[in-house]
């Protein structure tokens, strides 16, 4: 999905938006200039923990519309977004919905480990960034990547810095290494000045690619 990521608009914005935007406006000219050409947008993050997740999953290697399409069979299907919901749903009722038998394997997954305490949600205050990874990566279908989109847009952690992202390997190659697509290394290197606002600065990042905010 690269640039394309959810702007929700049922919370309060981070607390520590507006001095980490002044902060990086002093540490990083370049990012100064997207952070002022970005206006006055902010993050707001979901609510709902499943339901962030359980976009995410459905939005994996396919386009927006397409997972656009299947989201709103899914919130058709099964009445409501949440574990006990998508629990109750067969597999074939997934699957009509367009989900990929893999995914329908994740979705099922998940609404378990909400169930059971795997994903323990409010454990989460209390552990650091790399511990809530470990635990949402032992759900299938979620990976690093999405547990890092979490931590930015649903938790506002404010210090992540997703290495493994298009869309920030891209903008960073346009605005830092001259058109060529930085290493994992050169990547931190660069945002190695951002902290401890690394999720702030790759926000603005993929607001350089795409103005328009999209749901995921």
């Amino acid at each position: 999905m690269g640039s394309k990521h959810m702007i929700g608009r049922d919370s309060d914005p981070a607390p520590y938006w507006n001095e980490a935007r002044e902060a990086l406006c002093d540490v990083d000219p370049v990012l100064g200039d997207l952070i002022r050409e970005a206006g006055d947008s902010v993050l707001r993050p979901r609510n709902d923990p499943f339901f962030s997740l359980a976009r995410s999953v459905v939005g994996q290697q396919i386009s927006v519309m397409a997972a656009e399409s299947v989201w709103q069979k899914l919130v058709a299907q099964t009445g409501e977004i949440n574990a006990e919901a998508f629990a109750k749903q067969s597999p074939e009722e997934l699957r009509a919905c367009g989900l990929s038998r893999q995914k329908v394997a994740y979705m099922h997954s998940l609404a378990e480990h909400f169930l059971d305490g795997g994903v323990d949600a409010d454990a989460w205050p209390e552990m650091d960034d790399e511990a809530i990874i470990k635990q949402l990566t032992e759900v299938k279908g979620i990976g690093r990547w999405t547990a890092e989109m979490f931590l930015i847009f649903h938790l506002l952690r404010p210090d992540v810095m997703p290495v493994a992202d298009i869309g920030i390997q891209k903008a960073m190659a346009n605005h830092y290494s001259k058109g060529v697509r930085p290493k994992p290394k050169q990547m931190i290197a660069i945002a190695k000045k951002w902290r401890p606002w690394r999720s702030v600065a790759v926000w603005y990042l993929w607001r350089s690619l795409d103005a328009v905010p999209v749901e995921y």
